[in-house]
C-alpha cells in the first residue's frame, strides 16, 4: 500500500477534519460578534493540534517506532498504559474519558448533521420533539445496524468521508470568499489538494474501487484540475458581473 494518499486518511481527522467543519454552526453559538471567530475557531484548531502532537511525542517516547506501537495494543490500551505511568489512577480516568469522548462527539455530530440534512431536504420542521424523533429514531436504527459490521472497515469509510467533507467545505468556503471579494486562494489551494486526496483514496483503497495506483493517481489529477477550472470559470463570471455593474452605474 502506497504512502500517498493513505497517509492523509489513516487517522480519522487525517490532513483536515470535515466533521469538525460541520460543527461550525454549533461553535458559532459560542460567539457574540464576528470579531470573536478567530479566537474561537482558530484557537480550537491550535489547541487540538497541540494535543495531537503531545500524544504523538509521548507515544513514541514510550513505545518507539511504529511496529512497537502496533504491538503495544489498541489505541485505548496505549492511552491507558501511558496515563497510568504519568497521571496515576485519577488522571487515567480523565484521559480515557477524553479519548472515548472524541469518537462520541464525532458520532453525535454525524447524527445531528444527517438529521438536519434530511429535514432541510424534505422541509421537515425541527421545532418539536415529535418531528425530531421522527427522523432521529430511523437514523439511530441505522447506527445500531452498523455496530454489526467490522469497526475497522467503518472507521476507514469514516476517515475517507471526513476528508471528502472537508474538501466540500473548502470549496464552499472558497466560493463564499469569492462572493464577498476576499482572498479565496487561502481556501482554493487546500481544496485542490483535498480533492486529489479524497478521490485518490476511494479509487485505490481495498474498501473502495481497488484500482491500480498509477491509474488512480492520474485520474485524481484530472479531477482536481477539473474542479479548479470550474471554480476559476466562476471567478471569471463573478468578475464580469462586477464589471457590468460598475459600467451600468
Amino acid at each position: 500500500m502506497s504512502i500517498f494518499p493513505f497517509l492523509f486518511t489513516t487517522i480519522a481527522c487525517g490532513a483536515i477534519s470535515g466533521f469538525h467543519a460541520t460543527q461550525s454552526p454549533m461553535m458559532a453559538r459560542c460567539i457574540n460578534r464576528e470579531s470573536e471567530t478567530r479566537r474561537v475557531f482558530f484557537g480550537s484548531i491550535i489547541v487540538e493540534g497541540i494535543v495531537a502532537l503531545i500524544w504523538c511525542a509521548v507515544t513514541i517516547a514510550f513505545f518507539g517506532d511504529s511496529l512497537d506501537i502496533q504491538a503495544a495494543g489498541t489505541p485505548s490500551e496505549i492511552v491507558n498504559t501511558i496515563s497510568k505511568a504519568l497521571l496515576r489512577p485519577a488522571g487515567t480516568i480523565l484521559a480515557v474519558l477524553g479519548v472515548v469522548a472524541c469518537p462520541i462527539t464525532s458520532g453525535d455530530t454525524a447524527f445531528i448533521s444527517a438529521r438536519l440534512t434530511i429535514a432541510d431536504a424534505f422541509k421537515i420542521k425541527q421545532d418539536g420533539l415529535k418531528n425530531r424523533f421522527m427522523l432521529a429514531l430511523p437514523l439511530f436504527a441505522v447506527g445500531v445496524a452498523l455496530t454489526q459490521i467490522n469497526f475497522d472497515i467503518i472507521w476507514r469509510y469514516f476517515a475517507w468521508s471526513n476528508q471528502t467533507l472537508a474538501m466540500i467545505f473548502l470549496w464552499t468556503g472558497a466560493a463564499y470568499l469569492l462572493v464577498n471579494k476576499k482572498n479565496y486562494w487561502i481556501a482554493v489551494i487546500p481544496a485542490i489538494f483535498m480533492s486529489y486526496v479524497s478521490v485518490a483514496y476511494i479509487l485505490q483503497a481495498p474498501e473502495g474501487f481497488k484500482l491500480n495506483a498509477t491509474f488512480s493517481n492520474a485520474t485524481d489529477v484530472v479531477v482536481a484540475i477539473a474542479f479548479f477550472i470550474a471554480f476559476m470559470m466562476r471567478v471569471k463570471k463573478e468578475k464580469n458581473e462586477v464589471e457590468k455593474f460598475e459600467k451600468a452605474s
